[in-house]
């Protein structure tokens, strides 16, 4: 069976400098990749690292 392709959405939050795309329909990793340079390759974290990282960006 074939992995699913990545689902990459951009958060209704990001502004237009300053973009990133995230894919988490992996059920291993949560992708992450540059909107501007998409073919400039992609961060795979584990998801209990995404999640901690989301967790203490809303900390502010």
């Amino acid at each position: 069976m074939q992995p699913e392709a990545p689902n990459w959405r951009t958060s209704s939050y990001t502004g237009t400098e300053n973009c990133v795309e995230v894919a988490d329909n992996d059920p291993k990793h949560v992708m992450v990749r540059d909107t501007k340079a998409r073919d400039r390759g992609l961060m795979a974290l584990q998801r209990n690292v995404w999640t901690a990282f989301v967790k203490y960006a809303k900390q502010g």
